[in-house]
């Protein structure tokens, strides 16, 4: 069965931005299955806007700022 995106549900999001980049920690449940953690970066180019990039390495400034709303986030998963 092929992935549909009209079965994704985004339970809740939560994002901490800067100037350079968003990191947001989500909620997410495909038909109605098991609530899962997702972890997105998003970057900004010259003209501000925001582009998908790879979450890869964090630094300790991302770390303590997804820590929280992980925490936040890991609430809608009971």
């Amino acid at each position: 069965m092929p992935y549909d995106k009209a079965l994704d549900e985004c339970v809740i999001a939560k994002s901490w931005e800067n100037d350079q980049e968003k990191l947001t920690a989500s909620v997410f449940s495909y038909n109605k299955g098991t609530k899962k953690l997702q972890l997105t970066r998003e970057n900004k180019n010259s003209k501000g806007e925001l582009r998908f990039a790879k979450l890869g390495r964090l630094t300790k400034e991302e770390i303590d700022a997804l820590l929280p709303l992980i925490k936040e986030v890991r609430t809608r998963m009971d």
